[in-house]
């Protein structure tokens, strides 16, 4: 409740700029879909960091993202770009030798007088793992109870083609998003278990 109102109080004051740090963290479904309504008409910069994508595609002209090497990069084509860049460097690293055995995984193909076991996760991607699999659980949560939501807004708009098409519109990037978050899950539960 401390955190609503500390926000509110914040958009009274209607700053020129406005900078978020995982604001979707911690917040129910209602005080999370009232932030979306009010940060997506906003007029003035906004720059958040978040690992939500939804919310980034939704209320987001430019995306940038620090990537693996620490360059910072803008993303023309979203999130979507970035997790292609991430998968490009991960094969390449899975192609550059042995040393890269630690981040290609299981798909590091056994050459002479390599282990044919993987190096083990350090204890900092385990840690790191870990720290991704709460938070993609939680984005999954509250993704499964937009989804509840959504399925009763379709249920009331049964009779309104339009509102309909738009609720099938959502549903499906709904289903984009969590196929995402599930495969995120899925890499870092792969490491976390070692």
């Amino acid at each position: 409740e401390r955190r609503r109102l500390q926000f509110v109080r914040l958009l009274m004051d209607e700053p020129n700029v406005l900078m978020l740090d995982e604001p979707t963290n911690d917040l129910d479904i209602e005080t999370l879909t009232s932030m979306e309504d009010v940060l997506d008409g906003w007029a003035g910069t906004l720059l958040v960091v978040s690992h939500d994508r939804y919310l980034l595609e939704r209320m987001t002209d430019r995306q940038v993202a620090l990537l693996g090497d620490g360059t910072l990069r803008d993303l023309p084509g979203g999130v979507e770009q970035y997790l292609r860049l991430r998968r490009d460097a991960r094969d390449r690293r899975a192609h550059v030798g042995p040393s890269s055995a630690a981040t290609a995984g299981p798909e590091q193909p056994a050459g002479p007088g390599t282990p044919t076991t993987s190096t083990p996760p350090s204890a900092a991607q385990v840690r790191e793992a870990r720290k991704t699999l709460a938070r993609v659980e939680r984005a999954l949560d509250r993704l499964h109870e937009e989804e509840a939501l959504l399925h009763d807004q379709m249920v009331a708009a049964a009779t309104d083609p339009a509102r309909l098409a738009e609720l099938t519109e959502a549903q499906r990037v709904l289903a984009e998003q969590e196929e995402a978050l599930e495969t995120e899950w899925l890499e870092a539960s792969e490491v976390a278990e070692g």
